[in-house]
């Protein structure tokens, strides 16, 4: 049994503004009051995990710990078939310390020159962390298709190259509202909600 979450404020376990402010979009229906990691100044941590999961709950063990409150973590990334998997848990590291994901966008499509398959997924973990150490975990994907060259300006990341199944827009394209019915963070974030916010 998952445990409920009943605190008034959430801290999310991230530096990233778009992420933070999709994650704090999904949430408004719930009246939590949400507060980024970034605006607390917590440091962040160093991600040694081997898996999304494990990133996650290191990001969101740690700013409970250093907030004193609950936090979410979400840990996401691209993996692409023909790449083996690459850039997975380090889709934020090929876009450098500047954080620059065009450059990360081009080092995949220069990995994908002359291979057919150009099928991907994102993949999400969110952690949600109290600070006397429980954890809850949940996983989505969203599988589909690389474009080339990036397309949209509405996401953030490697929203500009992929196309969702069944769909022909980038995420990049679609708009936010869109986005978050079906992307892989509103994937987890359903599972999240089902279990830990809707009692």
């Amino acid at each position: 049994m998952a445990r409920t979450f009943l605190a008034d404020t959430l801290v999310i376990a991230s530096h990233n503004p778009g992420k933070v402010r999709e994650i704090a979009d999904l949430l408004s229906p719930f009246g939590v009051e949400v507060v980024s990691a970034a605006a607390l100044d917590l440091p962040e941590p160093i991600e040694d995990g081997d898996s999304f999961e494990a990133n996650a709950a290191i990001k969101a063990h740690a700013a409970a710990k250093a907030s004193g409150l609950p936090a979410l973590a979400d840990d996401s990334g691209l993996a692409v078939e023909a790449l083996g998997g690459e850039p997975g848990i380090h889709s934020a590291r090929w876009a450098g310390p500047d954080k620059d994901f065009m450059a990360a966008m081009e080092k995949v499509e220069a990995g994908l020159t002359g291979k057919a398959n150009r099928r991907a997924h994102f993949a999400c973990v969110l952690a949600l962390a109290w600070p006397d150490g429980h954890l809850e975990s949940f996983e989505g994907r969203v599988d589909g298709t690389l474009v080339w060259p990036p397309r949209g300006d509405k996401g953030f990341g490697y929203d500009p190259i992929f196309v969702a199944d069944g769909y022909d827009t980038t995420f990049g394209e679609m708009d936010p509202a869109k986005k978050h019915t079906l992307s892989h963070r509103a994937a987890a974030f359903r599972k999240l909600v089902a279990a830990c916010f809707e009692k």
